[in-house]
């Protein structure tokens, strides 16, 4: 019905057209007598005749339009792929269909390569900026002083900020390295410890590694990436406090006896950019730890799901819904 209507509206012409013809043969046989009964079959034949035409008509416009339609569904509507043009107005607008197509193709293809150029520039630098911070490292570690220390908590800081951006680029590219196979948590958890035992000192903060006893398909890489973050997070909001790391209920969990988040910024915690009161009052937060977790971990099959509470602490947990049984 939707169609039909849709089709008349587009045929009211004729309509008209049939209305003004009527009148004047009312008027012309109303002038020279003629008996009304000859106007109403005139009228009639000619109403027939109209009504079978818009009828074939309608027929084949509804054909052509679902055709359009399946095509548009499927986006197969190319310029190559276009319906032969009925006349001259259709192929008007079907050459602006292929003008407007080829402006949006060639924008298309400056804007990948901006973003090409872009992302190869920013790998160089991440890769470039990688031998100084190894060498600062190298330095400081001849030293054990209060000064020192602070440096390489700092220096530790910019690599994890480096390794945050590389993260960035590899994800946003074509070919993502995601290599899912049977891991064992418990090394993956050790090794990303040990890398943040320095802050873990410094901070005085008390670590307690629960049972890790599992084994989970996911990307080793990738899944220590986002622990490092969570871990990152941890020290950061919680000085001189407790961080816990086990696996419970299915669930990879990384706990903190830190400051909390408020209720009204769990919802966005994921967002790009997005710190919170905590970010703002700290001075030091991104917004792209856990947002790059989130997206990694959903690429991934995982979810990642927070929970916490204003001067008690916060509870990260990570759930592997594909498990090692029903992998092939």
């Amino acid at each position: 019905m939707k169609l039909l209507l849709a089709y008349l509206r587009r045929q009211r012409h004729w309509a008209a057209l049939y209305a003004l013809v009527a009148a004047i043969f009312a008027v012309v046989f109303y002038l020279h007598d003629v008996p009304l009964v000859a106007l109403s079959y005139a009228l009639l034949l000619c109403g027939v005749v109209l009504t079978l035409a818009l009828g074939c008509g309608f027929v084949l416009w509804r054909r052509r339009h679902l055709a359009l339609a399946d095509k548009i569904r499927a986006e197969m509507l190319t310029a190559e792929r276009l319906p032969e043009a009925l006349d001259l107005v259709e192929e008007d607008y079907q050459t602006l269909y292929r003008e407007a197509l080829r402006s949006k193709t060639l924008a298309l293809d400056r804007r990948d390569q901006q973003e090409k150029e872009l992302t190869e520039y920013y790998t160089l630098w991440v890769h470039q900026i990688k031998t100084p911070i190894s060498a600062m490292r190298l330095l400081l570690q001849g030293e054990d002083t209060d000064l020192s220390r602070e440096l390489e908590a700092q220096l530790f800081r910019i690599n994890q900020y480096v390794e945050m951006v590389l993260a960035y680029l590899r994800m946003g590219s074509e070919s993502r390295d995601y290599v899912l196979r049977p891991c064992s948590l418990e090394p993956v958890v050790k090794q990303s410890v040990k890398k943040f035992a320095p802050l873990f000192i410094r901070s005085r903060i008390k670590l307690e590694l629960g049972d890790l006893q599992m084994t989970a398909i996911t990307d080793e890489k990738w899944l220590a990436f986002c622990l490092e973050q969570l871990l990152a997070n941890a020290i950061q909001y919680a000085p001189r406090g407790t961080v816990t790391v086990e696996y419970r209920d299915g669930r990879l969990v990384v706990r903190d006896t830190g400051i909390g988040i408020a209720p009204e910024d769990l919802p966005r915690v994921f967002e790009k950019g997005y710190t919170g009161l905590n970010g703002r009052r700290e001075k030091r937060a991104t917004g792209i730890g856990l947002y790059l977790c989130h997206r990694i971990l959903t690429n991934l099959g995982h979810t990642i799901s927070i929970a916490s509470e204003i001067g008690r602490g916060t509870e990260v947990a990570i759930s592997f819904p594909r498990q090692p049984d029903a992998w092939e």
